[in-house]
């Protein structure tokens, strides 16, 4: 496609079909979808897992990953988190008046190669266009659905004494939008990990190694996580700071920049908890997998109601993020 996106192209009109038809289905296309009704039909059989999110990241593309990519691993993750198998996805835009169709097609491209990648399929979305300001660029919204595998993923069954296994390193992909934003690092730039976290997850889960809990460490980082969590089981947990994956061109990036990486976001990561007698297969299992091979045991769940970060130096509380953090990274 080429040339800009014009309000005509919302309206509901011929222009609408045309950019349906010559770009969304053009990449999303299936047989549901191809029906084009107000709803899908869709079979799922037993219990299902449901999310929704909107993803408004600036810039829209980024070193790793782009705003359509961002827009399936990010649903994606927040089903397999919660043990379900990712299924179908919704996919809603809306679009600034003026928005370069070529860029979009980009993004429409990426989200398609993005959801087989994940094995899910878009199967219903609406187009909206707004005048020029009145949004910035463009603005994806996605739901998606998922079929329990593992109905126990809940904060409630954390224990003391489970063991915390962090996926891979972190703040990667908070630092890559960053970085991006603000022209850091043009020569070696930093990735984001966005990625599925649902192959890491899943064959544990059928390979029936007892798992208590997991969340993707998003917005807020891995200290966001652990503290909501602590809080929701009502225990403390201890991280060795030693402990925890963090590449030199991040952590670099970080101590330049001011910023403490355990509060940057991750979106290809996943937190579990486990039993400690599961820690060590859980991790075994977790690292075979090309995407988990820097999968660490970073900590324990202990008593108490705070978060501790143990240091080569000494302990100190790792309090819940407060104020504004890293804008625009999702």
């Amino acid at each position: 496609m080429k040339g800009k996106i014009d309000l005509a192209s919302g309206s509901g009109g011929e222009a609408t079909k045309k950019l349906v038809s010559e770009l969304f289905l053009k990449y999303f296309g299936n047989r549901e979808l191809q029906k084009l009704a107000d709803s899908a039909l869709v079979n799922v059989e037993g219990k299902i897992a449901f999310t929704t999110d909107s993803f408004v990241v600036k810039p829209l593309l980024f070193p790793g990953g782009d705003i359509g990519k961002l827009a399936i691993f990010g649903t994606v993750n927040d089903l397999s988190v919660m043990g379900a198998k990712p299924l179908f996805i919704s996919c809603a835009f809306i679009i600034e008046e003026g928005f370069d169709s070529e860029k979009l097609e980009k993004v429409v491209k990426s989200m398609a190669e993005a959801a087989r990648q994940a094995k899910v399929e878009i199967v219903c979305g609406d187009t909206k266009v707004v005048e020029k300001g009145a949004a910035d660029e463009i603005f994806i919204n996605t739901s998606g659905i998922g079929k329990i595998i593992y109905s126990r993923l809940e904060p409630s069954r954390i224990k003391v004494g489970d063991a915390i296994i962090i996926t891979g390193a972190i703040a990667e992909h908070g630092m890559a939008v960053m970085c991006a934003r603000e022209k850091f690092f043009d020569k070696t730039p930093i990735k984001s990990d966005c990625a599925p976290v649902t192959d890491l997850i899943l064959p544990l889960l059928k390979g029936k190694i007892e798992l208590h809990a997991s969340r993707d460490p998003t917005r807020g980082g891995l200290a966001a996580v652990l503290n909501e969590l602590a809080a929701s089981a009502k225990v403390g947990m201890m991280i060795v700071e030693d402990a925890i994956p963090i590449k030199p061109e991040v952590k670099y990036a970080c101590e330049m920049l001011g910023i403490d990486p355990l509060y940057v976001a991750c979106e290809g990561r996943a937190v579990i908890f486990c039993p400690e007698s599961e820690a060590k297969k859980a991790l075994s299992k977790i690292q075979k997998h090309p995407q988990g091979k820097d999968a660490t045991i970073i900590g324990k769940v202990t008593k108490g109601n705070k978060v501790i970060l143990k240091t080569a130096v000494a302990d100190r509380i790792l309090d819940a993020p407060s104020g504004l953090l890293l804008p625009r990274i999702c």
